[in-house]
């Protein structure tokens, strides 16, 4: 499966943006899907990730309770809503599939990236 994120950009403090990550040339519906993120000069971390069925969703204690994520499978997308923004949330977010997958906080058990969109959030 073939995965582009997009969505990213500038945004005050306190603001929202979505983004969505869509799916092309495989079964989305057999697919966890999870956001990640890198900051300028840190590893990537776990933001978010919903399980194939869409049943589970699990957080990074630094988003929760601000971010939320969704899967459509007819759309063949994902989304991550995101509230409430710092400037901390500001980095490059990919999204990634793992097929069957129940929400993997790892990256290893991701099998398929996206491209990465930047976020920006000004204080």
């Amino acid at each position: 499966v073939q995965l582009q994120a997009f969505g990213g950009g500038l945004v005050q403090a306190g603001g929202s943006l979505r983004l969505s990550c869509a799916a092309s040339g495989g079964t989305f519906s057999k697919y966890c899907m999870g956001w990640f993120r890198q900051a300028p000069g840190k590893e990537r971390e776990f933001v978010a990730a919903v399980a194939w069925s869409g049943s589970t969703t699990s957080y990074a204690d630094s988003v929760k309770g601000r971010f939320i994520i969704s899967k459509d499978n007819a759309k063949k997308t994902t989304y991550l809503q995101m509230n409430s923004l710092k400037p901390e949330d500001t980095a490059v977010y990919y999204c990634a599939a793992d097929i069957y997958g129940y929400g993997s906080r790892s990256e290893a058990e991701y099998e398929h990236w996206g491209q990465g969109t930047l976020v920006t959030v000004s204080s």
